[in-house]
């Protein structure tokens, strides 16, 4: 095993982990603690001052949670990562690194509604804007660069409107102009795509969702891919310039093709302090430890759902990559050949009164706003997470007044559909 490669499922399970070395335990511990004890006073300065790796303070780092760190780095193809308290947290940490007052970053349309409202209005107090592109337009993201610009943000699968985008004709904008590329990966997870494959730079993971899999714990990581520059031209002076607070060290060229995962915990995780519980953490590491079985199964049954849908008299359109008849299925067989993902969107033809109806008469589904649990999961976004957005926003983002996005569980494909069949009829 030695010189062997392991495959993905293999590093689902073992990635990262060994033995407990004072109790032979195989599963993770937890360690549930604030602090760890130095070794001396040198050892305690060298940790402090980054000459040395280990553990100070629960807030910046824990055993447990650096385990699941390893781990969805491997999965990933990445040099580092680092576990934080949700996806918001790290999508938060990401900018905090990248971003000075006054700079920009591209977005695409289509993401999850509470990143749309964090980049509208959160960021303002921190001056940093967002300009917004059309993931199907990949020149509407050309067009957006400015001076001004120190990334693009992607969904790799796009929320709600499960959407796959095209991720490197979008790297390749990035690339050019000289920008990290940031594609959240929660919806595809590892398993379906993997983003540094296609020319992404940092990858963000609502670890909530597919990863830990199972609607328990909130979680959020962000993966560092390695391949950006960070010295280069000084636009990213987090990285590219001493830190005051490190004796003067500069992180880009101490910490070479893992220094974004460390300037995210040393200068944005220990002071604004998202920080993970490790019990969280271990959950979520739990979960991943199945997380090729279950992705088979959201997707086998994601498809059938679909399929479902698309001949349903109630049903206007559906969106779905896997269906051979989408507009995004070439996209689905370059990127995600083994499943198109579990999350959809679909229209009904009531409009939205139709669609409140819906998710108020389902019974096996779930009407709650989360996604990627093993639960099949059902929410109207016009009147939930899209809420706050304008008409015309909701439109954009793929969440129309007769918009219902469900999220297929891992249950029998013909009660899932059996539940949504008993719903529809009395639309």
């Amino acid at each position: 095993m030695a010189d062997r490669v392991p495959g993905f499922s293999t590093l689902a399970v073992h990635a990262g982990a060994q033995p407990d070395p004072t109790t032979g335990a195989r599963a993770t511990p937890i360690y549930q603690t604030t602090s760890f004890v130095f070794d001396d006073v040198d050892h305690a300065a060298s940790l402090f001052g980054l000459q040395a790796f280990g553990n100070i303070y629960t807030r910046i780092g824990n055993p447990t949670n650096a385990v699941l760190e390893e781990r969805v780095a491997a999965l990933e193809g990445g040099t580092a990562a680092l576990g934080v308290a949700s996806g918001h947290a790290a999508e938060f940490l990401i900018m905090h690194a990248l971003m000075q007052p006054g700079d920009e970053f591209i977005a695409s349309r289509k993401l999850y509604g509470g990143s749309i409202n964090q980049f509208n209005h959160s960021y303002k107090n921190f001056d940093w804007t967002v300009v917004w592109a059309d993931q199907d337009d990949v020149s509407s993201f050309e067009k957006a660069i400015s001076p001004k610009t120190k990334a693009i943000f992607i969904e790799s699968i796009a929320n709600p409107a499960g959407e796959i985008t095209d991720i490197a004709a979008i790297s390749a904008v990035a690339k050019k102009h000289g920008v990290p590329l940031v594609v959240d990966n929660t919806l595809a997870t590892p398993y379906l795509i993997r983003p540094f494959e296609h020319g992404a730079d940092i990858i963000i993971h609502s670890a909530t969702k597919f990863l830990g899999g199972h609607g328990n714990s909130i979680a959020g990581l962000i993966v560092d891919g390695g391949s950006f520059d960070w010295m280069k031209g000084g636009r990213y002076p987090m990285l590219s310039t001493p830190r005051p607070e490190y004796g003067g060290i500069v992180l880009g060229e101490t910490f070479g093709n893992f220094a974004f995962a460390i300037a995210c915990r040393v200068l944005g995780l220990r002071d604004l302090g998202p920080a993970l519980a490790p019990f969280n953490a271990f959950m979520v590491l739990t979960g991943i430890e199945t997380l090729p079985l279950r992705m088979e199964r959201h997707c086998a049954n994601a498809l059938k759902v679909a399929e479902f849908l698309s001949t349903h008299p109630k049903i206007a359109w559906v969106s779905y990559p896997g269906l051979a008849s989408d507009k995004g299925h070439a996209l689905a067989k370059k990127y995600a050949p083994k499943g198109a993902g579990a999350v959809f969107t679909f229209g009904l033809k009531g409009g939205y009164q139709a669609g409140v109806k819906l998710v108020s008469g389902v019974q096996l589904f779930s009407h709650l706003a989360n996604v990627g649990d093993t639960r099949s999961l059902i929410i109207h976004p016009a009147s939930t997470t899209h809420r706050q957005l304008s008409d015309e926003q909701k439109t954009q983002a793929g969440a129309g007044p007769e918009v219902v996005r469900v999220s297929v569980g891992i249950e029998d494909a013909a009660d899932i559909i059996a539940d949504l069949e008993t719903a529809l009829a009395a639309v």
